[in-house]
């Protein structure tokens, strides 16, 4: 049987995803990206190596200094953390059948799918009853999203409906509007849900003033944008520069890709000099030269990469196709409370559509999570040693002196500069950082992504069946030969049905370590490497 390979996943039978990629990556050497990619017979999926951008223009002068990035000029124009829509998940992971609960900015939320309505509905996560959480309730027959703690009933403006307790002939009581539930402004755009983080009447119609970011190659239909969504186990700020910060790519994520041969022979992994610059920053964030491709940082959440639409076509692409290859790398990050953020990742490109029409999403999604899992230990250690010097004082504990970290130089200048230098939870925490985990909860992949990733949980829950089928067959396998009396079968069918038995069994328990691995847990030791 072939070897098939999608990102770092190797399958069948090794389960183990060590196979070097040679250009495109979930996070790429060039560009921190998350391209997917399919690799396996090398002549059907040669235009995949399209993915990754073009090798950046080395620095011959790579010294520079925090200090010697230009100074923006001085304005008192600030950035207002509670005036900006926030993504909260991708449309095709959430289900209309049931609510979902997800913090964002501090805000415990509920999204339920108002069939009334026919549209996304963002709820404080809380009855004005007792509290409960709205996220563990249901949807009604009539469409009502319905707190499972007493019963109490709300439509899609947040108005109580019904209250089970209240004595039918006696006030109208839940007409109050204490009864009522705070509904945020909400929008699908991209095929992602937005919500506005105040529920004040004032911004009902915050929409018609300002409307979230928009990327148009996820809507074009010229485009494939596949999906996919992790919770993190550290904070906005470090997640964000990481994603910024292509020089750790061949280091942290080592044996996960192939990067270019070292020019230095004492350094294995590839690592170069490159020449990153800021070109314009301001409260609107900033845009970004990486050599052959260009970058936006679009406050408070969006990193998009891009190929330069002022570089032609190289000649050997344009003989085999009058389109040009087109490619964004789009890296969407939330910040959800101190020590966790979550993470929104699409890939749009314009050519290859068809791989995606026949590849199952999750096949995608199990490379993409080893890579994230690769560095997040080394990233929520890195966050405590920020958080122990200060947040104020990250220019002066890192010393950040090439251009390869310009755009890390960049945000962090943008957050000090017109951010505060910090998410603002306007009180909800104490500025410290949650406790360690143990490492099996900190590199959890099951709830952090399998529960809320419609394709995952979908394979998860099919590929158990599949291994209790095949325990069942070996069993049953196991039984029969023993209930065979001697001379009525053959030594033949005997021995068959003891191998099927064997087999069935070997095949259930290289089908449990895939699962546990890939939709589980997944250990990443960088000294084994």
């Amino acid at each position: 049987m072939e070897a098939f390979s999608v990102s770092s996943l190797h399958i069948p039978i090794a389960l183990e995803p060590q196979i070097p990629l040679k250009k495109s990556m979930f996070f790429n050497s060039q560009v921190h990206s998350t391209l997917p990619l399919i690799r396996g017979n090398a002549s059907k999926f040669k235009l995949f190596t399209a993915l990754s951008p073009s090798p950046l223009t080395e620095s011959s002068s790579s010294n520079l200094e925090v200090d010697d990035e230009p100074e923006v000029e001085t304005g008192s124009e600030k950035f207002d953390w509670y005036s900006q829509w926030y993504p909260l998940m991708p449309i095709c992971d959430l289900d209309k059948r049931a609510p979902h609960a997800k913090k964002v900015m501090g805000i415990d939320v509920v999204i339920w799918w108002d069939r009334n309505e026919s549209a996304w509905q963002v709820f404080d996560d809380a009855c004005p009853h007792r509290l409960a959480p709205l996220s563990e309730g249901r949807i009604d027959q009539w469409g009502r999203l319905q707190c499972v703690y007493h019963g109490w009933c709300f439509n899609g403006s947040g108005d109580c409906k019904f209250i089970p307790q209240a004595p039918p002939e006696g006030p109208p009581i839940h007409t109050s509007k204490k009864a009522c539930v705070a509904a945020y402004p909400s929008t699908v755009q991209n095929d992602i849900l937005w919500f506005w983080p105040n529920s004040d009447p004032q911004y009902k119609d915050i929409i018609t003033r300002k409307t979230p970011p928009f990327i148009p190659e996820i809507d074009d239909p010229s485009f494939t944008s596949l999906m996919g969504n992790r919770d993190i186990a550290y904070g906005y700020e470090v997640l964000i520069e990481n994603l910024m910060d292509p020089s750790h790519v061949p280091y942290a994520h080592y044996g996960l890709m192939k990067t270019p041969q070292p020019k230095v022979k004492a350094d294995r992994e590839g690592g170069r000099p490159l020449e990153l610059s800021i070109e314009e920053l301001d409260v609107n964030g900033f845009t970004a030269n990486q050599g052959w491709s260009k970058s936006k940082f679009m406050p408070p959440s969006i990193f998009y990469a891009y190929t330069d639409p002022n570089k032609p076509a190289s000649s050997e692409e344009t003989k085999k196709s009058s389109v040009q290859k087109k490619f964004a790398l789009i890296f969407i990050c939330i910040p959800v409370s101190p020590g966790n953020s979550r993470l929104i990742w699409c890939f749009p490109r314009n050519f290859g559509l068809w791989i995606d029409k026949i590849v199952p999403r999750w096949i995608f999604h199990v490379g993409q999570n080893l890579i994230l899992d690769s560095d997040l230990y080394l990233l929520h250690v890195e966050e405590k040693k920020i958080m122990d010097v200060g947040q104020a004082n990250w220019h002066k504990a890192c010393f950040v002196p090439t251009k390869a970290d310009a755009l890390v130089i960049g945000f962090r200048k943008w957050l000090k500069k017109y951010a505060g230098g910090e998410v603002e939870w306007r009180g909800k925490y104490n500025g410290a950082l949650p406790p360690t985990p143990p490492r099996e909860q900190l590199l959890d992949r099951y709830w952090s992504h399998t529960v809320n990733c419609k394709s995952c949980n979908f394979a998860y829950k099919s590929l158990n069946v599949v291994e209790v089928m095949l325990q069942i067959i070996s069993v049953a396998s196991i039984g029969i030969v023993a209930t065979m009396k001697q001379g009525v079968v053959s030594a033949t069918t005997r021995n068959s049905m003891v191998l099927l038995a064997v087999l069935s069994f070997a095949l259930s328990r290289l089908l449990a370590h895939f699962i546990y691995k890939n939709f589980r847990y997944h250990d990443y030791n960088h000294a084994f490497r």
